[in-house]
């Protein structure tokens, strides 16, 4: 499940950040997530049996009993942390409390079909992934550069049930359901 970034000045600026990273990468050492994948995960649900499809799509459904809002999509970071790096990401630091909402609403439906997920709900955008060799002093003086950034506002409107398709050169993602939340 997730949200994308509607608001195309935003999501521009997300693309230089992610370019930044990635330009500290040795080889393919840092891997960007592609300009049309970047969006936030409400949920990773992982793989599922073709024939839960529909019923993850109607508990994605109950989203339509939200209302749209506005998130402020600012700062940069690294989880586990920008000196061990894993996936580097852009900081939500407002409209977290209706993101959880949404996500705990379709969470109590979800978990009759997916395991229980494990991590603490974090909101941000993955911008990319260390894969490999990369400039730690190109990847600390870039994040410093970005960790107080304000990227902008952009609405939720909508929330989409994603499928990855997994290859190679990277996940190509389908909408398989989109979820208009309401006019406020």
């Amino acid at each position: 499940m997730a949200v994308e970034i509607e608001n195309s000045d935003v999501l521009r600026d997300i693309i230089k950040f992610r370019d930044a990273v990635v330009s500290c990468s040795r080889g393919k050492g840092i891997k960007g997530v592609e300009d049309e994948n970047i969006h936030l995960t409400l949920r990773f649900i992982g793989e599922v049996h073709e024939n839960y499809v529909p019923q993850i799509s109607e508990c994605v459904a109950r989203a339509s009993e939200f209302t749209k809002f506005q998130i402020r999509i600012e700062g940069v970071g690294a989880f586990p942390s920008v000196s061990r790096p894993r996936v580097l990401w852009v900081g939500i630091t407002e409209g977290f409390d209706k993101l959880r909402s949404i996500r705990s609403k379709l969470e109590e439906c979800l978990r009759r079909f997916t395991e229980p997920d494990r991590e603490e709900f974090v909101p941000h955008i993955t911008v990319g992934r260390v894969k490999g060799s990369y400039d730690p002093a190109c990847l600390r003086n870039v994040v410093s550069t970005y960790e107080s950034t304000i990227f902008g506002f952009t609405q939720v409107s909508k929330v989409k049930l994603k499928r990855s398709i997994l290859r190679p050169e990277g996940p190509v993602y389908m909408d398989v359901a989109v979820i208009d939340l309401k006019d406020g």
